[in-house]
């Protein structure tokens, strides 16, 4: 049970420039991505868990904003933006909306617009990472290509360090953005092989084990998958100890980073690859909530709990990206019951980040920052065809809300973002635009303003006290 003492939402108004001028940097900095997760999905796992909204342990926290997140586009397209009115045009469109694998109706000239030219998670998480807009495909290359500095990168050159973990394979691209670059993230194997090869990071964890399944059952020898993990000699190295990481990929090892039984000592890097291949939960077979879980496959909660041990036996100032990657897999599926799972998941890693935040540091020292990348399914209300933007309608703890989807693809809409502890107040500095559009979702007036994606970036390096280098 988390100790969390919850208060009310800062509003714009109520922050004074003396506020912002005394405002304490952070020495630590969380950063949590629910990879695809636009606000729906958010109240649509809290209504299935709680019954209700505003009952997770991320509404107690002090800033509650939104964020754009179009990326540079493509070489054919370049960036979409982001335009109030055109998000929420409720003008009715009675053509279809075509995707590879489905058709949806149109319904609203607002959802086709949200549908337009969305980011994809590479440059997504390069936007976050540093605070520049890439073109889709791209991790820290910008359009001219330039090498972009990541936030972890940034922080290490200033005598910190920094780790990156995610509940998919570690060289997917939101978890590769804050460590690694390359023209294009379906590189898996090259990003993985840098990974290893640049010892850049002091933490790195994440699925995609090579010798197991979707079920974390053992692969036989000529089925052995090395693509997300560096290539099979980086691999062999890693699990050898000759790479110059310490590699646990076992529940045991997991569990005993998160309790303090495993410690990881000052100057020591680590990579945990949990034995599973893709993702830790969604990819087993089935396709509900009721298929029981992976019994040797740690959840993100312990993943992150050890995570943060490792760092912080490093007596430095750390960031550290924690990411829930595969409740953008269940959205690109349709499937809710795992969706809500995933989110579910994610929600319980935020409430073990605070724990250790409360117990191993403070509110004074560390920031946490909670948000997604970008939405994903358009999922909105059951009658959402004939009611614009009618958000999902809860029916009760345990109870699948109702709710409808209007894609299986990325979308455009605002995202929101959470933050709490030290340096929080920066990212209501950034935050200056409005979209009072958001009221349709439920969004209280003084939480309806935003910023860009490179925005929450420039603000978590005056948190720390960085300068940008980009």
């Amino acid at each position: 049970m988390t100790r969390f003492f919850r208060l009310a939402a800062i509003s714009l108004t109520a922050l004074g420039l003396a506020s912002v001028a005394h405002a304490q940097e952070a020495r630590n900095v969380i950063l949590m991505i629910s990879d695809g997760a636009g606000m729906t999905t958010w109240q649509a796992a809290s209504h299935y868990r709680h019954g209700g909204l505003g009952r997770e342990v991320y509404d107690g926290f002090d800033v509650h904003v939104f964020m754009t997140t179009y990326s540079a586009g493509r070489e054919d397209t370049g960036p979409q933006g982001y335009d109030v009115s055109a998000a929420w045009d409720d003008t009715p469109a009675a053509d279809l909306f075509e995707r590879r694998n489905a058709t949806y109706p149109q319904g609203f000239e607002g959802y086709r617009y949200l549908r337009t030219r969305p980011t994809d998670s590479a440059a997504a998480g390069t936007a976050l990472a540093t605070g520049v807009k890439v073109r889709n495909g791209a991790l820290n290359f910008a359009p001219d290509g330039t090498r972009l500095f990541h936030i972890g990168q940034t922080l290490a050159a200033s005598g910190g360090v920094f780790g990156s973990i995610a509940d998919v394979y570690w060289s997917h691209a939101t978890p590769a953005a804050f460590l690694a670059h390359n023209t294009s993230r379906q590189n898996y194997e090259d990003i993985g092989r840098q990974i290893i090869t640049d010892q850049a990071a002091t933490v790195v964890m994440g699925a995609g084990h090579p010798y197991f399944d979707d079920n974390g059952l053992p692969r036989s020898g000529e089925d052995a998958d090395y693509q997300y993990v560096g290539g099979a000699d980086r691999w062999q190295a890693l699990s050898a100890g000759e790479a110059g990481w310490i590699s646990v990929d076992t529940l045991e090892g997991f569990e005993a980073l998160a309790s303090g039984e495993r410690a990881i000592q000052r100057g020591e890097r680590l990579i945990g690859t949990a034995p599973v291949s893709a993702t830790i939960r969604f990819n087993r077979d089935g396709e509900g909530m009721d298929d029981p879980l992976i019994p040797t496959v740690p959840d993100l909660a312990t993943m992150s709990t050890g995570a943060l041990n490792a760092l912080a036996a490093q007596d430095a100032p750390f960031f550290l990206m924690i990411e829930g990657g595969a409740v953008d897999w269940a959205a690109h599926a349709n499937n809710l019951p795992r969706l809500i799972e995933e989110q579910i998941g994610f929600n319980l890693a935020i409430e073990a980040v605070v724990d250790w935040v409360e117990t191993h540091s403070s509110w004074e020292e560390t920031l946490i920052v909670v948000t997604t990348d970008h939405g994903n399914g358009l999922l909105l209300g059951p009658d959402s065809l004939d009611e614009p933007f009618q958000t999902v309608t809860g029916q009760g703890a345990g109870e699948l809300p109702l709710a409808r989807w209007h894609t299986d693809g990325h979308t455009n809409e605002l995202v929101p973002v959470w933050a709490h502890g030290a340096g929080a107040e920066h990212i209501l500095t950034h935050a200056t635009q409005r979209d009072d559009g958001l009221a349709a979702w439920g969004v209280s007036e003084e939480n309806r303003i935003y910023l860009d994606n490179t925005a929450l970036n420039r603000a978590l390096h005056d948190a720390l006290g960085l300068e940008f280098p980009n």
